[in-house]
């Protein structure tokens, strides 16, 4: 369930930039993003609260974008959502809550140190500010087509290539089995 919660849209909105424009691509991911968290609602009985900000970031952007006529807001999106996940986590580390370890420790075979949750959690929330100010360039500096194939592909192969890239600390901080586990 989880990758058509968060790809679905992704492709829906790759799939309608390909074959008409933008605003076409907008209402696409609108209406893939409403579709993903309400099958997400049926199969599974919620809604996880990471997909619910960025549908409804979506929906005030994309909703900007079709009314004004205007793709600024859409290219926007990302940046804000970015922006909003490194807000959050750099937050939660500076009032001694690593708020990744909420997120992923229940989908980790294993528990990390203290020390290893607020490493990930300082790392995760670098990466996410770096992509909004990346995201920020590529839109204000290439062509529309530059920028949809970044949205899609780049944001896409640079999160799972930061994620990959913490397997080292991962690794060097592994306390044990999830709970449960065992």
């Amino acid at each position: 369930m989880r990758p058509v919660v968060d790809y679905g849209p992704l492709a829906v909105f790759f799939a309608g930039y390909m074959w008409k424009d933008l605003f076409f691509a907008t209402a696409g991911l609108m209406a893939a993003t409403a579709v993903a968290l309400l099958l997400s609602l049926v199969l599974t009985r919620r809604i996880p609260k990471l997909p619910l900000i960025t549908a409804a970031i979506v929906g005030v952007f994309g909703g900007l974008t079709l009314w004004l006529d205007d793709p600024t807001f859409i290219k926007m999106k990302p940046t804000i959502v970015q922006a909003i996940f490194a807000a959050i986590l750099g937050g939660g580390f500076l009032f001694g809550k690593p708020l990744l370890r909420p997120v992923l420790g229940m989908a980790m075979p294993w528990q990390l140190s203290e020390r290893g949750w607020r490493m990930l959690t300082v790392r995760w929330a670098a990466f996410f500010a770096v992509m909004a100010v990346l995201n920020e360039l590529v839109w204000r500096t290439q062509p529309t087509d530059i920028w949809v194939s970044f949205k899609v592909f780049g944001i896409l192969v640079l999160t799972m290539g930061f994620a990959v890239a913490q397997v080292p600390l991962l690794t060097r901080h592994k306390t044990g089995e999830a709970p449960g586990e065992g």
